[in-house]
C-alpha cells in the first residue's frame, strides 16, 4: 500500500517519523510524496501548545473526510488518546513507547508484501538518542507523553550513525527531549556518545540537539573538549525560558538565570564564535512587568544568535494549567513582540561581525529564487545564489547579513 508520514513539532518527532517510514518500507509499503497520494497516512502528532493541538484535531478530521487509513503516532498518541478516538474511532494509535512494536501492529492491520522497498537517501539525517527526560517542568505536557529518561544503547546508536554516513548523509541531527541528560540512566553521557560517532571517517557535520541548562552543567567540561572536532557544529540550543528567577522557580526549571549565563560564558571562553540558541516563554502565570524586563535584560547580556519566543499556553494536566495569576493573552502577546524585537537587534549585530569572512559551509536545503541554504561551522544559515547539490561542501565569502541569516558568494 502507498503511505505518507506527516510529522509535526520538534526535530525528535521528525526523526522518529523517518524511522517509522523505514519500518513501513521494510513491510513492503511504498512511500509517496504527499498525503493525497497515500492510502495510509501516519499522522505523527505534536501537542506542545494549544494551537498545535487544535491543528492536529483539524488534520484528523480532514484526513478522515478524504477516506484515508490513519495511524496516529507522536505525543498525542500517548497524552490525549480520548481526543483522538472521538474523531478517529477506527484509527491505529501507537504511542512512542510502543514504537518497537510498530511493524507488527501495522502488519496485523494492513499486511505486508513480503519484500522491502527502498526510501530516498537524504543529505540530512536525524538520529534520536533517547526518550523522555529527567525534568518535570510545571508547564510541559511532553513529559506526560514521553515519560522519564530512557537512553538508547550507545553501540546501536553508533551503528545507526555509521549507516547514515555510509548511505550518503552529510549532516546528522542528534536529538532527544534533552540531549544533555543522555546516558544518565545507563552509566554513560553525551560526550562519550559523540566520541563514538566521531570515530567514523569522513567529512560531515553533527548538530547537537536541545539541552537544558541543569543537564548541560553536568557534562560541560566533556562537551567543551569534544567540540574541538570541527565535524561538530559549534552550536548549542540551551533554552533558558525566563530571565526571572522567581518565574524559573515556578516553572520548576532547577537553575537560576545567573547559573545559565555563567554556563554560556564558560562555553564561549573556549569557543568565542559558538552559536547559542535559546527559548523564552512570555506570559507565564504570575509573570510581572519586572520579570519580563529581566528576560529582556538577560537577552541583551546573552547576545544569542537565535531566540525562539513562545507565548505561554496552558496545557491540561500540568501544574501551570491551574496556577493563579494567569496572564491575559494581550499582555503575553505584547511581551512576546518586545522580546522578538530585542532578539532581532542582537542577532543582527552578531551576524554583521561575519561579513567579509570566508567559511567552509555545507549545503543543507534549497532556498528561494534559485538559492541554496548552507551552514557555517557554527551553524549560521547562508543564502548562496548558486546551483549546488545538497550535501556539498563549498567555501563562501559572507557579503551581507540580516538578523535571521547571512548572504554569501562562492
Amino acid at each position: 500500500m502507498k503511505y505518507f508520514v506527516e510529522s509535526y513539532g520538534c526535530t525528535m518527532n521528525y526523526g522518529e517519523g523517518d524511522e517509522l517510514s523505514e519500518k513501513m518500507s521494510m513491510l513492503g509499503h511504498v512511500q509517496v510524496d504527499s498525503a493525497d497520494e497515500a492510502q495510509i497516512v501516519i499522522l505523527n502528532t505534536c501537542t506542545v501548545v494549544d494551537t498545535t493541538e487544535k491543528k492536529m484535531i483539524e488534520r484528523m478530521s480532514d484526513l478522515k473526510k478524504k477516506g484515508k487509513d490513519i495511524i496516529v503516532t507522536g505525543c498525542m498518541a500517548k497524552a490525549q488518546v480520548p481526543r483522538i478516538k472521538v474523531r478517529l474511532p477506527d484509527s491505529l494509535v501507537i504511542a512512542p513507547e510502543c514504537y518497537d512494536n510498530f511493524g507488527s501492529s501495522v502488519e496485523e492491520r494492513f499486511g505486508s508484501s513480503g519484500s522491502s522497498t527502498k526510501n530516498e537517501t537524504k543529505a540530512t539525517a536525524i538520529l534520536p538518542i533517547a526518550q523522555g527526560c529527567l525534568g518535570n517542568c510545571s508547564y510541559c505536557i511532553t513529559k506526560k507523553a514521553r515519560g522519564d529518561l530512557r537512553s538508547y544503547d550507545p553501540a546501536v546508536l553508533e551503528e545507526k550513525f555509521r549507516k547514515m554516513i555510509s548511505n550518503g548523509a552529510k549532516e546528522i541531527l542528534v536529538t532527544a527531549q534533552d540531549t544533555a541528560c543522555y546516558g544518565a540512566d545507563i552509566g554513560t553521557d553525551l560526550p562519550a556518545l559523540l566520541k563514538r560517532f566521531l570515530k567514523t571517517d569522513g567529512e560531515y557535520r553533527i548538530r547537537i540537539g536541545m539541552m537544558n541548562p541543569n543537564g548541560l552543567s553536568r557534562i560541560a567540561d566533556g562537551l567543551v573538549d569534544v567540540l574541538s572536532d570541527n565535524r561538530l557544529y559549534r552550536f548549542l540550543h540551551i533554552p533558558v525560558q525566563s530571565g526571572s528567577n522567581s518565574v524559573l522557580e515556578r516553572m520548576n526549571r532547577r537553575y537560576t538565570a545567573e547559573e545559565f549565563l555563567s554556563l554560556v560564558e564558560k562555553i564561549r571562553s573556549g569557543y568565542p564564535d559558538i552559536s547559542i540558541s535559546t527559548d523564552l516563554i512570555s506570559g507565564f502565570p504570575g509573570e510581572t512587568d519586572d520579570d519580563h524586563q529581566q528576560s529582556i535584560s538577560l537577552l541583551r547580556r546573552l547576545s544569542a544568535d537565535t531566540v525562539n519566543v513562545t507565548r505561554f499556553s496552558a496545557r491540561p494536566d500540568t501544574p501551570a494549567f491551574s496556577m493563579k495569576e494567569q496572564i491575559h493573552g494581550r499582555t503575553s502577546k505584547e511581551r512576546s513582540r518586545e522580546i522578538t524585537s530585542a532578539k532581532s537587534d542582537e542577532a543582527f549585530e552578531r551576524n554583521n561581525t561575519m561579513i567579509g569572512k570566508t567559511y567552509r559551509v555545507l549545503v543543507t536545503e534549497k532556498g528561494k529564487q534559485g538559492t541554496v541554504i548552507a551552514r557555517t561551522g557554527n551553524y549560521r544559515p547562508v543564502a548562496v545564489s548558486e546551483e549546488l547539490d545538497l550535501g556539498e561542501f563549498v567555501d563562501v565569502e559572507i557579503t551581507a547579513a540580516e538578523s535571521t541569516h547571512l548572504f554569501g558568494r562562492m
